[in-house]
């Protein structure tokens, strides 16, 4: 296998990423509406801590580490999309 077709394989993903990652921010969105409807704060730690744990888990040993890292920064724009929601 050549670079350009190495390249185009990640391609390929990282549309998937963006797609997915859209898809979760929109759900995001909807949790901040709840949210505010319901007088709940926007950081739940224990949700955050609970979440890292297991995808971090999914990813396995060798990959635990960035999973982490990843969905620690996905968390942090999905509360500072909420808080810029409940704060409108």
């Amino acid at each position: 296998m050549d670079l350009k077709s190495l390249r185009s394989e990640i391609d390929e993903i990282d549309s998937e990423l963006i797609r997915l990652f859209t898809k979760r921010m929109e759900i995001c969105k909807r949790v901040a509406l709840y949210k505010k409807e319901n007088g709940l704060p926007v950081l739940d730690s224990s949700r955050e801590a609970f979440l890292i744990a297991k995808v971090s888990a999914l990813a396995g040993e060798e990959m635990k580490g960035p999973t982490a890292l990843l969905f620690e920064r996905i968390l942090e724009l999905s509360r500072k999309e909420q808080e810029s929601i409940i704060n409108r």
